[in-house]
């Protein structure tokens, strides 16, 4: 045996102890990712099969759907809350201008339209012989996107020189006035109409009507739920593919530091408008799915406190964990529609007080705000990232 060889030998097996410790720590990363989608994959079905134990027109069902949609709102938020950092204090916005695209382009609002005949694009009987512009909801979905998409890109604009409570004031700012174009735009022309309902809302509004399915009812509420539902899963897809893109990790840098992100060749404005237009996105989404839902857009919906829920869901699961935001979600869309007005809507007759406790609603949502920061500050399912430097800070300071 030549002198090379046990030379090319011992760097042969070494290679390969190297490749086995790699495929070692590799298969234990994966083992955690692994264990999580089994779990969602089972979450999902057990959500998916859900409605078949429940009555068709049940308040747990009505409570599902309205879980569904605000899960769809609070993961676009968290965008831009969780994933680039920007305060966003006027998210419902978005929800009222999807949910007015879905009344503009699914009801008789427009009732002179076609010369009175009505329009009608992709849609079944009767909405197909009636006045006013109806189009098929996919493709309202579609107009829902496209205008929040742009919203989102203009509130994105005067921000882009702010940072901290400045960014929130702004976008504050922007949700309230768009609160009150929608309560007062009916004295707003357009087209020879108004902008808006006003104070008295759009009603009867179209319910979905999909390709080759029966039109959605009001009874029935199945549908809906499992329209949510994939509704859900699609933007879970959206928030996992972007959260591990480029743009995600250009916004996870803007959000822990501006000043170093932009030093490592972040584009600062376009990371900003891009998390502006994605969040608002998602939230037109959920707006126009609502209004269809509810057959109603009204003024009464767009409040500042509705920005708040939205964002206390967040702050609940966890800033930028996508799991925890759903969880978070669900929690108090649970407590909101289920546990106050249902569970708990005798206690307070019963210790001798005269309120409802759907009217402090607020005041029980900031004390679990207050109890969770706390106890958990980062959340009930944090961000993995989040976490670990949690636990090197605490670390440090032991």
């Amino acid at each position: 045996m030549s002198e090379a060889a046990p030379g090319a030998l011992r760097s042969h097996v070494s290679s390969a102890a190297a490749r086995s410790r790699s495929a070692v720590r590799g298969s234990v990363r994966g083992a955690p990712r692994r264990e999580r989608r089994v779990f969602a994959a089972a979450a999902f079905g057990f959500a998916a099969v859900l409605p078949l134990l429940l009555g068709e027109g049940s308040s747990a069902m009505h409570n599902m759907v309205l879980a569904a949609a605000y899960v769809i709102m609070a993961l676009g938020l968290n965008i831009v809350v969780g994933f680039a950092g920007l305060l966003d204090l006027g998210y419902v916005a978005f929800f009222a201008i999807g949910a007015h695209v879905a009344g503009h382009f699914g009801s008789a609002f427009w009732a002179g339209a076609g010369d009175g005949a009505g329009i009608a694009l992709f849609v079944g009987e009767p909405a197909a012989s009636m006045p006013g512009i109806h189009f098929n909801f996919l493709i309202i979905l579609v107009l829902a996107v496209i205008a929040t998409t742009i919203a989102g890109v203009l509130i994105g604009v005067p921000t882009l020189r702010l940072r901290g409570d400045y960014v929130g004031i702004v976008t504050l700012a922007f949700g309230e006035i768009i609160g009150q174009v929608a309560a007062n735009g009916r004295e707003i022309e357009l087209f020879g109409g108004s902008l808006t309902g006003g104070s008295g809302g759009m009603s009867a509004i179209d319910k979905i009507d999909l390709p080759f399915l029966e039109r959605f009812g009001a009874l029935d509420l199945r549908p809906w739920y499992w329209f949510a539902l994939a509704l859900v899963v699609l933007m879970l897809f959206v928030n996992f593919r972007l959260r591990d893109s480029r743009v995600g990790r250009a916004w996870i840098a803007l959000r822990d530091d501006e000043g170093a992100a932009a030093c490592a060749g972040v584009p600062i404005v376009r990371t900003k408008l891009l998390a502006y237009g994605v969040g608002a996105a998602l939230g037109g989404v959920s707006g126009a799915f609502l209004a269809s839902y509810l057959s109603t857009v009204n003024p009464n919906q767009f409040t500042y406190s509705f920005s708040i829920f939205i964002l206390a869901m967040i702050v609940l699961g966890g800033l930028g964990s996508i799991w925890g935001v759903v969880v978070g979600a669900i929690i108090l869309s649970a407590i909101n529609h289920y546990l106050l007005p249902e569970v708990l809507y005798g206690v307070p007759g019963n210790l001798g007080l005269d309120f409802d406790l759907s009217e402090i609603s607020s005041g029980i949502y900031g004390f679990l705000l207050v109890i969770i920061m706390l106890l958990r500050p980062e959340g009930l399912l944090p961000e993995r990232r989040h976490r670990t430097t949690l636990g090197l800070q605490e670390r440090q300071h032991a």
